[in-house]
């Protein structure tokens, strides 16, 4: 997927305007959010279950060198391969030299965000490579030919009319906006798909580093059937995925589930150790393990973005944002989306590029308070806001101008002086007696949705020293 984070204004504005999308969003909060809230508050050790959870994803990241190579000796050891590719066109190029070497023509796909980042559906078919989206919501902005909206529900965007019109076009289904009867249609699709499949595609919820093993989370069992049907498997995971120990997924499983959406277990819970042995009765003949970087090594190296990396990809930040909720998946214009993304994309696509996302953030906290393993997301996006005022970028270039910077840093040093912050305001009451409009400085394009303060007669500061208080409580403040 290109990243078109540049376009995060323009896009937001379009999302606002449009009634659909809005009616279509605001099921959002009712549904996810409320879910969540109600999981967790029945969940009697979920601030136990968060603490260690958080200090689990702590713990492998500062390790994460060892876990890396542990995981890699284990998957070998039950025969399957593990191929490491340091960015995102790495990733694609193995996967697409293993579908030429074994005649691959046609894959089958369960959802994954990282395949999203490697473009890798549009290189499979530059290459004669047809994928196929089984899940049901990344089937349907396939079909759309666009990209997710939201981690957890894909096509969260699109009312029962538009799915229903978009299968009646594009499979010729007859139009219904009956839930069941879409579903079964999307079902008759791809059952065919699944049998003629050469290779399973999927991502991976978590890395289980002491066994090797893949765990995959759904709740419509295609991504079973993505690993058990065709001969060859290949899981596509981000490095950050890994956790010690079987026990420790029993931990990760109650956090991610309950925060993605409001279950106590999902539907499927698949877990991949190697190809299929002589006793089994399915599994794919060959797996393969592609461990991707592509920029996640820069938030590794940094010590106030390394806590992105300890993300579940459940989507409750999204559905608790008031931002996300009302501009939508695709103003983000790349693959993460919402507070994580703010954070995500702008360090691996560019921050010159995402200039406008670490500002798309009320720095409400309501995506920390949401959050299964009290990720920092505002802190994260303050520095991201510093990083862009010093001019820093990812990688070194200059995100900011010479004149953005000498601005950013006056206005920094101004504000942060009380006596100069005084002089000004009383300056420019002094002003305002001549001249009214100096109590409203702000242009009419800043005050379009609300109403410009007047500017106070005296700084806070001032105030609060002219109070009739007991010197002592005046002292303690």
């Amino acid at each position: 997927m290109k990243p078109e984070t540049k376009n995060f204004n323009s896009k937001s504005k379009e999302t606002l305007l449009d009634p659909q999308i809005q009616k279509n969003l605001s099921g959002l909060y009712g549904g996810f959010h409320s879910a969540r809230i109600k999981a967790s508050s029945d969940t009697v050790d979920w601030e136990e279950l968060q603490i260690k959870g958080r200090e689990i994803k702590k713990h492998v990241i500062n390790n994460l060198d060892y876990y890396l190579e542990l995981l890699e000796s284990n998957v070998i050891s039950s025969g399957g391969n593990v191929y490491f590719a340091e960015t995102a066109e790495d990733a694609t190029q193995y996967v697409i030299n293993l579908a030429k070497e074994k005649d691959v023509k046609t894959v089958v796909k369960s959802k994954s965000m990282l395949s999203e980042e490697m473009s890798l559906n549009e290189e499979l078919i530059k290459h004669g490579i047809d994928p196929y989206e089984t899940d049901l919501g990344e089937y349907i902005v396939q079909l759309a030919e666009e990209t997710p909206y939201h981690i957890i529900a894909p096509a969260i965007h699109k009312s029962r009319q538009e799915v229903s019109e978009l299968f009646a076009d594009k499979i010729g289904t007859s139009q219904t906006e009956n839930i069941e009867t879409l579903t079964l249609e999307a079902r008759d699709q791809l059952r065919d798909k699944f049998i003629q499949a050469d290779m399973g595609i999927t991502g991976g919820n978590f890395l289980v580093a002491e066994t090797g093993t893949l765990a995959l989370v759904s709740n419509e069992g295609n991504g079973r059937m993505c690993t058990s049907m065709p001969p060859v498997h290949v899981a596509i995971v981000g490095m950050e995925k890994i956790i010690p120990s079987m026990e420790d997924l029993g931990t990760f499983l109650r956090l991610l589930i309950r925060s993605a959406t409001g279950q106590w277990i999902s539907s499927y819970v698949t877990m991949v150790s190697g190809p299929r042995e002589s006793t089994d009765i399915d599994g794919p003949e060959e797996f393969h393990l592609v461990i991707v970087d592509n920029g996640r090594s820069k938030m590794l190296a940094d010590p106030y973005l390394r806590e992105a990396l300890y993300c579940l990809r459940c989507g409750a930040c999204l559905n608790a944002c008031p931002v996300y909720r009302k501009v939508g998946g695709h103003s983000y214009g790349w693959v993460y989306p919402g507070p994580i993304g703010s954070i995500v994309s702008p360090i691996l696509t560019g921050l010159s590029d995402a200039k406008n996302l670490p500002f798309a953030s009320s720095l409400c906290g309501a995506c920390k308070e949401a959050c299964p393993v009290k990720i920092d997301i505002p802190r994260m996006l303050l520095y991201l806001r510093n990083q862009l005022a010093e001019g820093k970028d990812y990688p070194d270039q200059q995100s900011a101008g010479l004149g953005e910077r000498v601005v950013s840093k006056f206005l920094s040093s101004l504000l942060s002086n009380n006596k100069a912050i005084g002089f000004l305001v009383r300056s420019a009451n002094l002003i305002a007696t001549i001249a009214p409009f100096v109590r409203k400085p702000f242009p009419p394009s800043w005050t379009k949705s609300r109403e410009s303060p007047t500017l106070a007669k005296k700084t806070f500061v001032d105030q609060w020293v002219s109070l009739d208080l007991d010197g002592s409580l005046r002292k303690k403040h």
